[in-house]
């Protein structure tokens, strides 16, 4: 085989691009006749064919050709109007502001009853975002006390049970978190966009309280889920929430939410809805009396009857302020205080009224 077949045969097989080979062509037979002596041939080094000098010139080009091709990086996927992938492209990018000033009250009362349907947001997003609910009795459909649903976070099965530490468990997460939102526009908003912020449905979601821990006041930057199939979604309303408040993001945060989202590219953006409540869910119920059995008829003297109670007064309407009126959910402020409610404040929450103001500064269950 010629030195120039064997350069050919070498780059093939480390894996050049054939098109980029160039096929060497026949040496040129000398016009000369005349042999060489002995002597010129021991000594003298023959000299490279024109095709030789080409093939030598042409060698350097195929693996830069080659190395270029290795290091083009894939096309990026086409962002289609009305995804989340093409609102992600279009949103602000700027740095992040300083945290100075920031605190939770910046954002309203927690879990405040912002559509007026009669139950707080914890509770909607509780009736929401679980299966096989049941309702605590004299609530008018609103307290949660169990279920069960699918966490997104880790994408396992949960259940939530309320209690004073089972509760818990199941925390509210805010997709864009206050702190990060506080970050990125929030400082020039009025309270009550915020307030409107803190407890948008969009905004909300029942997640694993380890998880929700873990994440912080993180952006997709810094933190995503760990169930690889529900990040889409996430940044998804991520995406949303921010568009929708006109909250900007950093450039690192932007890059993670395109490169996320390009692997879903006709993910759409989520949107929000209210939230009735669901008076149709089964209801707890307390332990049944025991229904005494008759007394054979016998000469010996029975004993009287005991006394029929009373029924009890029938629970006050939640979110209807009465003033001799008693919480439904809980029996004192510690019970409230311990599954994360409280302060009322008078004039704001109706929960003020179910409850004594001890030092009677407007404001009742301080922590």
């Amino acid at each position: 085989m010629s030195e120039e077949n064997r350069e050919a045969a070498l780059e093939y097989a480390h894996g050049a691009d054939p098109d980029q080979i160039e096929t060497p062509a026949a040496p040129t037979p000398s016009s000369s006749t005349q042999e060489p002596s002995p002597t010129a041939s021991k000594t003298a080094k023959p000299s490279p064919t024109a095709t030789e000098s080409s093939a030598a010139v042409e060698k350097p080009k195929t693996k830069s050709t080659r190395k270029a091709k290795s290091s083009e990086k894939p096309a990026k996927a086409k962002a289609k109007a009305g995804t989340a992938l093409s609102a992600a492209h279009q949103l602000t990018v700027k740095g992040r502001a300083p945290k100075t000033g920031y605190d939770r009250a910046n954002f309203g009362q927690r879990w405040a009853d912002i559509d007026r349907n009669g139950c707080d947001q914890r509770n909607d997003i509780l009736r929401r975002d679980l299966q096989n609910v049941v309702i605590k009795a004299g609530t008018q459909g609103c307290v949660v006390m169990s279920g069960s649903f699918l966490e997104p976070f880790a994408g396992t099965q949960r259940s939530f049970q309320r209690g004073p530490s089972s509760s818990q468990e199941i925390h509210i997460d805010h997709v864009v978190a206050l702190s990060d939102a506080w970050q990125k526009g929030a400082q020039q908003w009025s309270q009550d966009k915020r307030t409107q912020f803190g407890n948008d449905f969009l905004n909300l979601l029942a997640v694993d309280g380890r998880l929700n821990q873990q994440k912080g006041d993180s952006d997709a930057a810094s933190w995503l889920p760990p169930n690889k199939a529900y990040r889409c979604p996430y940044v998804a309303r991520q995406v949303a929430v921010k568009q929708k408040y006109g909250l900007w993001v950093t450039a690192a945060e932007q890059d993670a939410m395109v490169r996320v989202l390009s692997s879903c590219p006709n993910e759409k953006l989520p949107t929000s809805a209210a939230i009735p409540r669901d008076t149709d869910a089964p209801v707890s119920k307390s332990a049944p009396r025991s229904t005494p059995k008759p007394t054979p008829a016998t000469k010996k003297p029975q004993p009287k009857p005991k006394a029929v109670q009373p029924a009890p007064k029938p629970q006050p309407l939640v979110g209807t302020p009465q003033q001799d009126g008693t919480d439904p959910r809980f029996g004192t402020c510690k019970e409230a205080n311990a599954a994360g409610y409280g302060p009322y404040v008078q004039g704001r929450d109706v929960e003020y009224y179910w409850y004594r103001d001890r030092d009677k500064d407007g404001v009742a269950c301080e922590r």
